[in-house]
């Protein structure tokens, strides 16, 4: 067994401890004060440190205690352990632990910390036993803390599910209609450099379901998944994808998808992923952006751009929305657009260009004009060529080519449930450097 966490801190910017719970009393709360040094010492810009919290390391070591921190808002999370532990579960756990926070106070700030200390010790108390995480499903949690204190006294057992092996899910629960939304989700990243190659591009996929469902029901769903079907002695021609970097709800049976790739679980009530996943092939555009500008004596920019949907002509793509850069200086802009509309963003030093509707194989175009101050700074620096970042959303369509072959519900009182499948196709870091 991995070693077990010594404390977990709350501190605020500065560094200064909000809240801090012991769990094996073999840190002190100076151990704070030493981790926030090193974090400071291994962020050379202190802006850093403040700005964005992707760009550190977030696991420190000094002098025989390991800290491992994620930062939220104007809030350090942080974990301190004398022993080898697992850092990616307590990452983890400390991601999970921002999201019961949340549950619980809206917005989880300083202040939040501040107005609830009796509830933040009362949650530290339940979500972790001495250095090993408990229960970090905020649904649970909410049944048995209460944010009011009156109601905290109430509850005297807790619930079903915290000493039940389902303890994702309370026993008891009853709806009239029982139905099933299960969203599959694809995010499509791709990176065109000015040569309009293709640098850089990958999908990932999501599986987001809500239930309202009584009783403990027991899922079964199956995809068109090569391994599955393979092993079945099925075909897969052009029909079976191979997933990658798969990641499960922890209401899944491992053990029963390493054996015959069946996705069995319990579900738990309301919304949640049940799975994400990813896929590194090469994608084409779904929606290719061309654009050519022109300066004419340093008094006005001509700006041409062409917008093709690249997908077939049975889906239509929708809320696009292409941000298009424009020198800083611009002014006066004239627009006009074949499709759509386009607005001039100053704060972003781009022209917004919304198209509500864009069909398959379809393409359209856009002209602009942008007045420039007839005096220039001799000694300005060449200007940043930034991005063209394209958004949308794909109805109906997976660029993946993932299907849902089938969605079970079965329940011992036999009642049936309504599954509903939507298949959406969206925009993640979708940006071509052609300008």
């Amino acid at each position: 067994m991995a070693g077990a966490a010594s404390a977990l801190f709350l501190l605020d910017i500065k560094g200064h401890v909000l809240i801090w719970r012991d769990y094996r009393g073999d840190v002190s709360s100076l151990d704070a004060e030493r981790f926030f040094t090193k974090l400071i010492e291994k962020e050379v810009p202190f802006y850093m440190l403040q700005g964005d919290p992707q760009s550190q390391d977030p696991v420190v070591y000094d002098n025989g205690v390991t800290y491992m921190f994620v930062q939220h808002s104007n809030i350090y999370l942080m974990i301190a352990a004398r022993q080898n532990c697992n850092a990616a579960s307590l990452l983890f756990f400390l991601h999970r632990l921002v999201d019961v926070f949340k549950h619980y106070f809206e917005e989880l700030e300083e202040e939040s910390l501040r107005d609830n200390f009796v509830v933040v010790y009362e949650l530290l108390d339940e979500i972790m036993d001495f250095g090993y995480p408990q229960y970090t499903e905020a649904n649970i949690l909410s049944e048995f803390i209460k944010t009011d204190a009156y109601r905290m006294e109430v509850t005297q057992r807790p619930p079903m599910a915290v000493t039940n092996a389902v303890s994702w899910r309370s026993e008891g629960i009853n709806y009239k209609k029982n139905e099933v939304f299960l969203d599959v989700v694809e995010s499509v990243n791709i990176l065109v450099n000015s040569n309009g190659q293709i640098i850089r591009s990958d999908v990932v996929g999501a599986l987001r379901m809500r239930t309202y469902l009584s009783g403990m029901p027991e899922c079964k769903l199956g995809l068109n998944d090569r391994v599955l079907l393979e092993a079945q002695g099925r075909s897969t021609k052009g029909k079976a994808i191979d997933l990658e970097d798969i990641k499960f709800h922890q209401c899944v049976r491992l053990a029963r998808f390493e054996n015959d790739r069946t996705i069995s679980f319990i579900p738990p009530d309301g919304s949640f992923d049940l799975m994400t996943y990813r896929l590194s092939t090469q994608v084409k555009p779904l929606i290719w952006v061309e654009a050519q500008v022109e300066k004419h004596s340093k008094s006005r920019v001509e700006m041409m751009v062409k917008a093709r949907s690249q997908f077939k002509e049975r889906s239509t793509a929708t809320n696009v929305e292409i941000e298009l850069p424009v020198p800083a200086d611009a002014a006066n802009p004239h627009v006009r657009t074949s499709l759509g509309s386009a607005s001039y963003a100053p704060e972003k030093d781009a022209l917004i260009w919304k198209i509500r509707s864009f069909p398959g194989g379809k393409e359209y175009m856009l002209r602009a004009e942008f007045r420039l101050p007839t005096i220039t700074d001799e000694e300005s620096h060449p200007e940043r060529k930034a991005p063209i970042r394209v958004n949308f959303e794909i109805p109906y369509f997976t660029i993946s080519g993932i299907q849902v072959r089938y969605l079970k519900i079965i329940e011992k009182s036999g009642y049936q449930a309504l599954p509903w499948v939507r298949y959406i196709t969206m925009a993640g870091e979708y940006e071509l450097r052609l300008v």
